[in-house]
């Protein structure tokens, strides 16, 4: 697997991240056994994926250390986070910290994240944790500082903008998919300029992965006025939403690049191959669907046609995650 060098931080990670929250939580919400998220982890390790992605907040930690045990730690780049809101203080944030690196049986983290900042939370976390943070990264405790936004409540990157004014961030956790790509100007234009690392989160969700869930989403941005029918089809009277994106989906070969060969495996590589984006996470309980996943971020860019048209459909669009 492909592996750049994330930003400042001069990790070496793979493109592909395993992502041990979202909605299946390495398969801990979907009914897997522990042992069975493990195996996937250690399937995603084994396969070649260096970086790991959990949090407190996720329950994954003790998954992770256990996927974990035995490998090279230094050839693993671990990313944890702790939980924010107005009144975290650092005690808990130590304590937390301490927690998380008994669980995932280490004794640092490469990058430690404050999880789920929202705007109205950012300028107290700023000025009051972040400097003792400062404090544990010396100690050794983690390597590399990273903030993490909350992209269901914040899909215009309000957060984020706000993060970026700042000098502290090594890296940056930041929701962008084909449906919201407003991160590109808002946000990838300043990591870029700052050279912060970016981990991408939300690559696929429900409306990517799910035929009923896309055309509640586009009818709902059709209905809010960011996403013209026109440019979604001209034949307006035989328009099926659920099918709006299959001419994603094709075995031709378009300047080099074929097609993609399902909506999740051209949604991956849209979001694999943007400018600015470092490694995009993946997560999954099920060894069948993460063989699918690892396949996509092997293969090229989608073809330079359809990258353009998914660009003008969705130009508009800052108000929706697919979640």
């Amino acid at each position: 697997m492909d592996a750049v060098i994330l930003g400042r931080t001069g990790l070496e990670v793979t493109v592909m991240g395993a992502g041990c929250g979202g909605p299946s939580r390495a398969g801990q919400s979907t009914g897997r056994t522990e042992t069975e998220s493990v195996n996937v982890v250690r399937a995603a390790l084994d396969a070649g994926v260096n970086l790991i992605d959990t949090a407190e907040a996720y329950r994954t930690e003790e998954i992770v250390g256990q996927a974990i045990r035995g490998l090279d730690r230094t050839k693993l780049v671990l990313s944890t986070k702790k939980r924010t809101g107005p009144n975290l203080t650092i005690s808990e944030v130590r304590q937390s910290l301490e927690a998380s690196l008994r669980r995932l049986r280490t004794d640092y983290v490469d990058i430690y994240h404050l999880h789920g900042v929202v705007l109205e939370d950012y300028d107290y976390l700023a000025a009051e944790i972040v400097p003792e943070l400062l404090k544990l990264r010396d100690e050794g405790k983690f390597r590399f500082l990273g903030i993490t936004e909350r992209w269901n409540a914040d899909p215009g990157h309000r957060m984020a903008a706000r993060a970026l004014q700042d000098d502290v961030w090594d890296v940056m956790m930041v929701g962008f998919n084909i449906l919201n790509q407003s991160a590109r100007r808002r946000v990838f234009t300043k990591t870029i300029e700052k050279d912060i690392g970016v981990l991408v989160m939300f690559a696929v969700r429900r409306a990517l992965s799910r035929p009923e869930s896309l055309a509640e989403t586009l009818a709902a941005l059709i209905e809010a006025g960011q996403l013209a029918p026109d440019d979604l089809s001209d034949e307006k009277a035989s328009l099926d939403l659920a099918r709006a994106l299959d001419f994603l989906i094709h075995d031709g070969n378009r300047d080099g690049h074929r097609g993609a060969v399902s909506l999740p495996d051209a949604a991956y590589r849209f979001a694999r191959y943007e400018p600015g984006v470092h490694t995009v996470l993946s997560g999954t309980g099920n060894l069948w669907h993460l063989e699918a996943n690892l396949a996509s971020f092997d293969r090229p860019p989608l073809p330079a046609l359809d990258r353009r048209r998914l660009r003008h459909i969705f130009r508009h669009v800052d108000s929706v995650t697919g979640e």
